[in-house]
C-alpha cells in the first residue's frame, strides 16, 4: 500500500534551478499520499555514508524560490563501483526505503539504473541547464540558465557596441550546444558555434563578420558552446584576422545559480508530482520526461538508450536572421 511506502530523494551531478521545487513537490505529494520521505545529502555520496535528513511539509517551506539544492550535491566516483552500490542498497534496505526519487542529468540517472538492478526501484527527474536528456525535450533548469546567459551576454553587448568591439561568449554545453542555439538567436549572435556542427572558422566566423561590417554593422557577438573548447584560440584568431578588438568572456557557473523562472519551478514541481504518482502505482525504474510539451515517463533502460536531437532547422534560421 502507498500509506506504508518510505521514499528517499535526492540530487546528484551539477546544480540546476528548480531542483528544489522538484524537492518540495516530490515531499508534499509523497506526504499526502500517506507516505515518509528520507532525504539524502550530497547525491550518491550521501547515499553511500547514510546522510539522510527526515522530511516533513515544513522542510520544504520557502525553497520554490531558491536556486541550487536544498540536499547538496556531489560527485561520488566510490558509487560507480559495485560496492559502493551495494553500500547504497544496504543502506536503503536498513532505512526501510522502497524506492528512490533521483534528480540530476545522464549520469545520475546510470547510478540509479544500477541501484535499480540490484533492487531498490528509481524514478528519475532531468535536472541540468544543459537540456541534454536523450529522451526528454527539456531539462529542469535550462530556461533558467538561458535567461541568466541572455541578461549576461545583453550586458557585454552594451561594452562591445560601445567600443566597437567583437565580444566572444562561451556558455556552457559540453556535448549538447542547445544551450548556445537558443541563446545565440535571443541575443542576435553573428555566430553560434556548436559540438553538433562542425565549423569552419574562416567561413562561419571571419566571413560572417565581413559581410555583416559591409552592411553597417560595427561591434560582433560569438557564441560558443562549452564543448567546442577553443574560446581563447577563436578570440585570438578574430582578432589577428580581422584587426577587431576582440574580447573573450566565459559565463562559467554563473548560469548555474539564481532562483529558478516561472517554467522552471512549474516544470519541476509537475514532474515532482508525477515521480510520486508512479512510485504510488507501484512502478519504479522509470525516467520522467517532456514529449511534444507533455509530461511522460520511460523505462529507464529505453530512457538511456535515446539520443538528443539537434534542431538543425533552427540553427540555419539563426545564421539567416543573425547577419
Amino acid at each position: 500500500m502507498a500509506s506504508r511506502k518510505t521514499i528517499g530523494i535526492l540530487t546528484s551531478g551539477g546544480d540546476a534551478p528548480g531542483m528544489n521545487a522538484a524537492i518540495r513537490s516530490v515531499v508534499r505529494m509523497a506526504i499526502d499520499n500517506g507516505m515518509k520521505v528520507l532525504g539524502f545529502e550530497r547525491g550518491y555520496s550521501g547515499l553511500i555514508n547514510a546522510d539522510v535528513v527526515y522530511m516533513n511539509l515544513r522542510s520544504v517551506s520557502g525553497i520554490i524560490n531558491k536556486g541550487g539544492t536544498i540536499l547538496y550535491t556531489a560527485r561520488c566516483p566510490e558509487f560507480c563501483t559495485d560496492e559502493g552500490i551495494k553500500i547504497a542498497k544496504a543502506n536503503c534496505e536498513r532505512l526501510g526505503i522502497d524506492e528512490m526519487v533521483v534528480i540530476g542529468g545522464d549520469g545520475s540517472f546510470r547510478g540509479a539504473k544500477a541501484l535499480g538492478e540490484m533492487g531498490i526501484p528509481c524514478v528519475c527527474i532531468p535536472g541540468t541547464i544543459d537540456n541534454d536528456i536523450g529522451c526528454s525535450e527539456y531539462s529542469v533548469g535550462f530556461d533558467t540558465a538561458m535567461n541568466t546567459a541572455i541578461e549576461m551576454i545583453d550586458r557585454l553587448r552594451d561594452t562591445a557596441e560601445s567600443h566597437e568591439r567583437c565580444s566572444v561568449v562561451e556558455v556552457m554545453g559540453r556535448s549538447c550546444g542547445e544551450l548556445a542555439l537558443l541563446t545565440g538567436i535571443a541575443v542576435g549572435a553573428t555566430a553560434i558555434i556548436v559540438p553538433e556542427m562542425p565549423y569552419d572558422f574562416q567561413k562561419n566566423i571571419v566571413d560572417r563578420m565581413r559581410f555583416t561590417q559591409k552592411t553597417g554593422k560595427k561591434h560582433f557577438i560569438i557564441i560558443v558552446a562549452e564543448g567546442i573548447g577553443e574560446v581563447n584560440e577563436i578570440a585570438k584568431r578574430i582578432y589577428d584576422e580581422t584587426s577587431i578588438e576582440t574580447r573573450m568572456t566565459v559565463l562559467g557557473h554563473v548560469q548555474r545559480g539564481g532562483a529558478p523562472s516561472l517554467r522552471d519551478r512549474v516544470v519541476a514541481s509537475m514532474m515532482g508530482a508525477r515521480a510520486v504518482d508512479i512510485i504510488s502505482r507501484g512502478d519504479g525504474n522509470r525516467v520522467i520526461a517532456i514529449k511534444s510539451g507533455s509530461i511522460v515517463d520511460y523505462d529507464i533502460s529505453q530512457a538511456l538508450s535515446m539520443k538528443k536531437a539537434f534542431d538543425k532547422d533552427m540553427y540555419d534560421t539563426a545564421l539567416k536572421i543573425s547577419i
